[in-house]
């Protein structure tokens, strides 16, 4: 990286139309990929450091995007293709001249990873989709088994394209069109179909019962579906060249399902999340899509760049302006920089330290961590006076020198850079900030920052926080507990445990329980904070076993740091650390306190939770969608309580619960993505989003990931045999040496732009009711259609929507948005909408329905609020009619065992039993009645064989 000066900054202001517009082209957040001239530039791929070193995984990822981008080119009608990969190597690898330095790649925000799986559940390739149709997904997951081992490739076809697969999940945001849940669909009475896309893809249906046996599926009577386990084997030779959703692996499969061939039967999650439409549809709407066109030649092989991740160098730039002298956010500022310095920064990063106001001035220069005293010595450089303005600009640039004293270029290095002033030159120096290939994490403190912070954030690939003034949200430390290495190495990365802060009345406590659980307890660190006595409060913390630490074990610091803080030594104990501090102070004061952590374990992941937001911007009225995901290793723990703080400029913190439920705003129930909309705008600019995980043993538990690529059980070759592959494997995620336990995790989910939001208290009711994506309809034994799904709000998912309109049709695509208002309505004059997170149901009796059995009907629902704003229409669910029971299907004659011809036996001896007795009855009845006759000749007469028939 040149060495700039400010003059030269502001000599490159003509550059920034130019940059603007290359920004634009920046991808999903977090993603550095760009789409220029059909060619997909810069995607990253990160290899996870705990894989060992092998030169087979690099030599893998080259040939499979070789082949990925020919494949790609064709399946897109001639419009896309791969041409430039970043392969970012971990640090534990050893170096290679070939090898460059990173920029701002790193393992965190790769588009491609490659790890192994906490417990051995399989190599199946997937994508971690948080949004709904058409929406990018966070990142696609390849184990190195798939990478290397040859044997794969019969289960899931060539590597290019299952990761063209992948890819279009990825960016494009379709899913597929295969279903483990719903593997068959019926068709009519005593048909059943696979699901799949298109519906021309051939084969059969087997039932595995050996190693090598197979017979025929059987159909069940009640469902008209195949029988559990039954498996669609498709032929190895087929027609169809659709789809790569589907089956990608087929040698004929060589485009994207299209409207002409799409299969609207399939009860798959394209067909649930996109409304019918096809993958060519979807992918057709994209802003991918748009900005492209047809290329002519086919491209050449993409350009592979290997570059290895370096030790972490970080530099803190500092505001020392005299705004950050008011209030005591200077003395704020070196509570939660020393946290950082203290324990957040991993052991082995080098650190410096830079201070701004009119001017910058360099602390000290980097600096390894190598031990305690290291980091104690850094806090000594922390800034204690303030005065002057803030030059953003001055302060970024002597950060870079702080690295280019070390290295050749600033590429790669990090910059955590807080101010609490509003710069308006901090334009003229971002096509540097963009030149120097390092990252930078912005933490604006307090109200009237500059709003160009996120876009420094966003350009650079850097975390953006926002701290407000307000004493009891501990929001600076949270940002700076949210700063970790992007290494992918989470056993070194610090955890967040707790973080609570409130105001606490004179001589009055503030108590509370931090759980550590088995997954962590390395380098625990409890920092308590207090805003106004000279003395510190009374403090006492007991651990599981009831060891007492109290004032005299914490290191104080009484100056205007105010902070006590204890390092447990070694690894924590597990279970529940109660805590209780007494303001001691007549008057109240704010107390806080934050407890960070580390794995117990290199070879055991922690319980992590990682929070994002839909957007770093909006404008009113949009929603922002918060998401939170809660896993160990890449396992989804469900079950937990997620709550999310969401804090603005002027307005007290909002909290809301974050569900797993697969309504609303989260689009698939139990994958471990917590997910709400929130939309209590009072104000416009910043707000920042704290999320909180509490997990309790008896609930929550891992589950296996979803929307994973299909795994092939054989094939039909061109003589007819069957070829199977080895069943998928059944892995019990449960089955590990300890239980999840209780737990606790805090994550800061960084800070949001808002502009457009009307003045006043309050504004028009702009907000709709929530789209329902969860309806679902059966037909019963009544002859009813029962419709289950989960309540809109009146504002998204929140509060309660005025009416519901339900329309169905015996075909879907008659209740997309578009034909929706024209399609039959069902009668909801009686239905009443309950409270969001609500789970209704609504019973309709059609007339005689004079349909052949196997006929599907077609529901479709939306909501309507109190101000007649109109929700999406939901999610379209199928029925199908079995009007009369079904023939049974063929079976194989019945083999009668020993204990069940004993039980023939006695049922025949039962019978005979039967006729014996009845036959007895009947000579008794005669023989009375003739002597009856004989009494009494005028009343009696002859017993006809009917009436002696009537009386047996």
């Amino acid at each position: 990286c040149p060495r700039h000066s400010l003059a030269q900054a502001k000599m490159e202001q003509k550059g920034w139309p130019l940059f603007m517009a290359l920004l634009l082209l920046l991808g999903v957040k977090g993603s550095l990929v760009k789409l220029r001239n059909g060619g997909y530039e810069d995607v990253v791929i990160g290899i996870d450091p705990k894989i060992a070193e092998n030169v087979k995984i690099i030599n893998s990822i080259k040939e499979m995007f070789k082949e990925a981008s020919s494949f790609l080119f064709h399946a897109s009608q001639q419009r896309f293709y791969f041409r430039t990969i970043k392969i970012v190597i971990p640090s534990t690898w050893a170096s290679k001249p070939e090898y460059g330095r990173v920029s701002r790649e790193s393992y965190e925000n790769a588009d491609i990873i490659v790890a192994e799986p906490f417990v051995k559940y399989g190599n199946d390739p997937y994508t971690l989709q948080y949004g709904g149709c058409g929406k990018k997904g966070r990142y696609i997951h390849f184990t190195s088994n798939f990478l290397i081992d040859e044997s794969l490739v019969y289960i899931y076809g060539p590597r290019g394209r299952v990761l063209v697969h992948e890819w279009a999940h990825l960016r494009w945001g379709v899913f597929d069109e295969y279903s483990n849940d719903a593997p068959f669909y019926s068709t009519g009475a005593n048909k059943s179909e696979a699901t799949r896309c298109a519906a021309g893809i051939t084969g059969q249906y087997r039932f595995q019962t050996g190693t090598a046996e197979t017979r025929n599926c059987r159909i069940q009577r009640q469902t008209e579906l195949y029988e559990p386990g039954c498996l669609f084997i498709p032929h190895i030779k087929q027609t169809s060249p659709v789809s790569i959703m589907f089956m990608q692996s087929l040698p004929s499969v060589s485009q994207f399902c299209d409207k002409s061939n799409h299969n609207l039967m399939a009860p798959n999650m394209q067909n649930k999340m996109c409304s019918y439409k096809s993958t060519w549809e979807v992918i057709m709407n994209s802003a991918d899509f748009v900005s492209s066109r047809a290329l002519g030649a086919p491209p050449s092989d993409p350009t592979i760049n290997l570059m290895k991740m370096q030790e972490r160098s970080v530099c803190l730039v500092l505001d020392t302006s005299g705004k950050m002298g008011k209030d005591n956010r200077l003395g704020r500022l070196n509570q939660a920089a020393k946290l950082f310095l203290l324990q957040i920064i991993e052991s082995g990063s080098w650190v410096g330290i830079v201070t701004f106001n009119n001017e910058a001035a360099t602390k000290t220069l980097l600096q390894k961590i190598v031990n305690d005293g290291v980091r104690q010595t850094l806090t000594s450089y922390l800034p204690t006076t303030a005065a002057g303005e803030s030059k953003i600009c001055d302060g970024v640039l002597a950060g870079f020198q702080v690295f280019l004293n070390k290295y050749p270029s600033s590429e790669g290095c990090e910059i955590v850079l807080l101010t609490h002033g509003e710069d308006p030159a901090i334009r003229s120096c971002f096509p540097q900030i963009q030149n120097s290939g390092s990252i930078i994490h912005t933490i604006a403190f307090g109200s009237g920052t500059s709003n160009e912070l996120e876009k420094l954030a966003d350009m650079t690939g850097g975390l953006a926080f926002y701290a407000t003034d307000s004493l009891d949200s501990n929001g600076l430390m949270d940002a700076f507990s949210g700063i970790s290495s992007g290494g992918g190495d989470i056993s070194q990365q610090s955890i967040q445990l707790e973080s609570k802060a409130q105001s606490i009345g004179g001589m009055k406590l503030m108590s509370g329980i931090v759980t550590v659980d088995k997954t962590v307890g390395k380098d625990t660190f409890f920092l308590i904070i207090w805003s106004v006595s000279t003395n510190p409060p009374e403090i006492s913390l007991t651990d599981p076993k009831g060891k007492k630490y109290t004032k005299k074990d914490f290191v104080i610091e009484n100056s205007n740091i105010r902070t006590a803080r204890l390092k447990i030594p070694g690894t924590a104990m597990t279970g529940s650390w109660v805590y209780s501090i007494q303001n001691i102070h007549s008057a109240a004061q704010v107390i806080s306190i934050t407890v960070t952590t580390r794995a117990a374990s290199v070879t055991v992941p922690p319980v992590t939770v990682k929070s994002y937001m839909s957007n770093s911007s909006i404008s009113f009225p949009n929603p922002m969608i918060i998401y939170a995901e809660v896993s160990q290793g890449f396992l989804p723990v469900i079950g937990a309580k997620v709550m999310a703080t969401v804090e603005s400029t002027s307005n007290k913190p909002v909290e809301l619960k974050l569900l797993d439920d697969g309504a609303g705003a989260d689009i698939i129930k139990y994958d471990g993505i917590y997910s709400r909309y929130f939309t209590s705008f009072k104000n416009n600019g910043r707000y920042s989003i704290k999320v909180s995980v509490h997990g309790e043993d008896k609930v929550v538990r891992r589950t296996h990931r979803q929307s994973q690529a299909i795994y092939l059980p054989g094939f039909i070759g061109d003589d007819g045999t069957i070829h199977l592959n080895p069943p998928r494997p059944v892995i019990n995620v449960t089955d590990t040496s300890f239980g999840l336990g209780n737990f606790d995790r805090i994550s800061s989910a960084g800070s949001f732009m808002v502009t457009g939001v009307p003045g006043g208290d309050t504004y028009k009711d702009v907000f709709p009711p929530n789209k329902i994506t969860d309806l679902e309809v059966i037909f019963n034994e009544n002859d009813e259609f029962i419709l289950t799904w989960t309540a809109p709000g009146d504002d998204y998912d929140f509060g309660q929507a005025d009416r519901y309109e339900i329309k169905m049709s015996e075909h879907p695509l008659d209740l997309t948005e578009a034909n929706f208002p024209i399609a039959t309505s069902l009668n909801t004059s009686d239905l009443i909408p309950e409270n969001a997170g609500t789970k209704q149901s609504f019973r309709y009796k059609p007339g005689k329905l004079s349909k052949e059995n196997g006929t599907s009907f077609y529901f479709a629902i939306r909501a309507i609020d109190g101000s007649n704003n109109v929700a999406e229409v939901s999610n379209i669910a199928r029925a199908t009619l079995f009007l009369d029971a079904p023939p049974t299907t063929p079976t194989t004659p019945t083999i009668v065992t020993p204990r069940g011809l004993s039980k023939y036996i006695t049922i025949i001896l039962s019978i005979v039993c039967t006729i014996v007795i009845l036959s007895a009855i009947a000579g008794t009845t005669l023989y009375i009645l003739n002597k009856r006759k004989k009494r009494h000749p005028a009343s009696t007469h002859t017993i006809t064989s009917v009436e002696q028939m009537n009386v047996l």
